[in-house]
């Protein structure tokens, strides 16, 4: 049957509206986050502190290998060779990159990397490194060093991106944050607990203006862990007990830096954060490990000694001798002073979608997306 005039100008403008609503369709499935519903722009991602965040920046220094990870069985679970990783596979910033539609963030100081690679962020962390320079000195990249390399990669986005352009990415980025646990691990007199706290927490506020100064607006911090029954630290304990010692000086710094962190939020124009309890959430492992999936919370999987505590794993410190669990999984720490990879998927979980009694004042999902938002879920549990 053939159409007249009116009805073909009728067809065609069927099909025009169609095709806009297939491309604006087709638009969305692009720009949706599959695993978290949602929109995501793109954010760039730094991080700073300690092992619990090295992706592989001490293979690249002057060190031991008791600060290396980048030999077998480290990486076993997801790695093909082994990046330097403190862990059987993954890190928490590498799932909050994966949430954040982000690929893994670049180790910093691996050899020819440049801005062009610097891209979504930087990642400066060094395995054994603490808010005080003394911390390890000269076997790791400390704090204030990691911040002097962040402001030499500023100098190259000036350069390839131009002021206005690098201030941008700057300002909207999340910067997280790992530090203090190593700095605890040395002797303090409990009559200088409240001095000493004060000197860790000052350095790491340096740090903080620092990026704040050069832009950064929005950060992420894991409380300290209270890794007074680490297997590490008990091992060495008398009578393989829990060193009460490190955990008291450890709550004082965790119940200061979150003073401090407010204090911040005063005083800083447009500093806001997520403060995840990772000391909560990993103790909660510790005493209740089948309630998360683990079989095991006390003994690592790969180290030798009671509770696999002598830090001997993979021939670490010349020790050739060393025990390896069959799953890695099961135990909820890889080795004695550090989680597996689904201890950190689960941490990541918490500080990417935690409610404000996990994650406070905000999560990350929420400075990822540049909205305060109190959408928290109702039902989290550390």
């Amino acid at each position: 049957m053939q159409m007249g005039v009116g009805s073909s100008n009728i067809k065609w403008g069927l099909i025009n509206v169609i095709a806009v609503v297939l491309c604006l369709l087709s638009t969305t499935i692009i720009i949706m986050t599959p695993s978290q519903g949602s929109s995501i722009p793109a954010v760039a991602l730094f991080v700073f502190g300690d092992s619990l965040f090295d992706p592989g920046n001490n293979n690249y220094i002057n060190t031991t290998t008791e600060f290396q990870a980048n030999f077998w069985p480290y990486g076993q679970s997801y790695f093909s060779p082994p990046t330097g990783r403190f862990s059987d596979g993954r890190l928490i910033p590498d799932f909050i990159a994966e949430y954040a539609r982000l690929p893994l963030i670049p180790t910093y100081l691996e050899p020819n990397n440049n801005s062009d690679k610097f891209t979504h962020g930087a990642n400066f962390a060094s395995g054994g490194a603490g808010a005080l320079i003394d911390t390890h000195a000269g076997l790791v990249v400390d704090l204030q060093t990691q911040l002097r390399y962040f402001g030499d990669l500023e100098n190259e986005y000036r350069m390839r991106l131009g002021v206005t352009k690098s201030q941008q990415l700057l300002s909207s980025a999340v910067y997280l944050f790992s530090c203090g646990g190593n700095d605890y691990q040395t002797f303090v007199a409990p009559n200088a607990y409240e001095q000493y706290v004060d000197m860790v927490i000052g350095n790491l506020t340096n740090v903080v203006k620092g990026i704040y100064e050069k832009g950064g607006r929005k950060f992420g911090f894991v409380t300290t862990p209270l890794i007074g029954c680490w297997p590490a630290i008990r091992m060495r304990q008398p009578g393989e007990t829990c060193s009460k010692e490190i955990d008291d000086i450890t709550r004082l710094h965790n119940q200061a830096f979150a003073k401090q962190l407010k204090t911040l939020g005063e005083q800083l124009e447009g500093f806001v954060y997520a403060k995840f309890d990772f000391a909560t959430a990993i103790s909660n492992r510790m005493k209740n490990p089948s309630k998360y999936g683990y079989k095991e919370g006390e003994t690592a999987c790969c180290g030798s000694g009671p509770f696999r505590g002598i830090y001997s794993c993979g021939g670490m410190r010349g020790i050739q001798e060393y025990e390896l669990c069959d799953n890695a999984t099961e135990s909820l720490f890889f080795d004695s002073f550090h989680p597996n990879e689904l201890a950190s998927r689960q941490f990541a979980d918490l500080f990417w979608n935690g409610n404000t009694m996990v994650t406070e004042p905000y999560n990350l999902k929420a400075l990822f997306e540049g909205k305060v938002s109190t959408n928290f879920l109702q039902n989290d549990e550390l």
